[in-house]
């Protein structure tokens, strides 16, 4: 099959996604990123004459938004409860496919980013983001706006730590378990 040289870009930053969500921020490599995606050598500077550093937090952002989505239905709402499913499911599913050696690319930048000046502002940014985005959802069913900030905290917070420790026991039971407890206060 013939790829389209138009989705070089998108399947660049696609890999970069996938290796920062398993190898963390010092694992994906442009080496990485290329044998992953096929892309050809003189894409990446092409499509990023910033390097490694400027396709990272192309991916970064790119899995910040299509996290968001989550948070978001074609009419514009989408319940507290459902968002939540959805991103349990997608967290389920990606966590069992990987074998459990995947998990958020944004906390990776959290975790081992460091060599990447903007990772950090970016990390803060998609949190804040999804933070702000789950805050405004609960307000618009209902939720008191001090009590719908906590609550969207508390949610991004779990659902994050639930994936990390459902990594590290190789079980989605971490997962299972927050989810079950913030759709019961949801």
């Amino acid at each position: 099959m013939v790829r389209d040289k138009g989705s070089s870009r998108e399947r660049m930053i696609n890999s970069a996604v996938k290796l920062l969500a398993t190898r963390g921020a010092a694992g994906t490599t442009i080496d990485g990123v290329l044998a992953d995606s096929g892309a050809p050598r003189g894409s990446v500077y092409h499509h990023f004459p910033g390097g490694r550093e400027e396709l990272i937090t192309a991916a970064a952002r790119a899995a910040g938004e299509r996290m968001s989505a989550f948070l978001r239905h074609d009419d514009g709402l989408v319940h507290p409860r459902q968002a939540l499913a959805a991103l349990a499911e997608f967290y389920g599913s990606l966590l069992i496919a990987g074998d459990y050696r995947s998990g958020c690319p944004i906390v990776a930048l959290t975790v081992g980013g460091d060599q990447i000046p903007a990772a950090a502002e970016i990390a803060r940014e998609v949190f804040t983001g999804w933070q702000e985005q789950y805050r405004d959802l609960l307000i618009t069913h209902g939720v008191p706006p001090q009590r719908a900030a906590t609550l969207a905290t508390l949610t991004v917070a779990a659902v994050e730590g639930a994936v990390i420790l459902a990594r590290a026991q190789r079980s989605t039971a971490p997962l299972d378990d927050v989810v079950a407890e913030l759709t019961a206060l949801l």
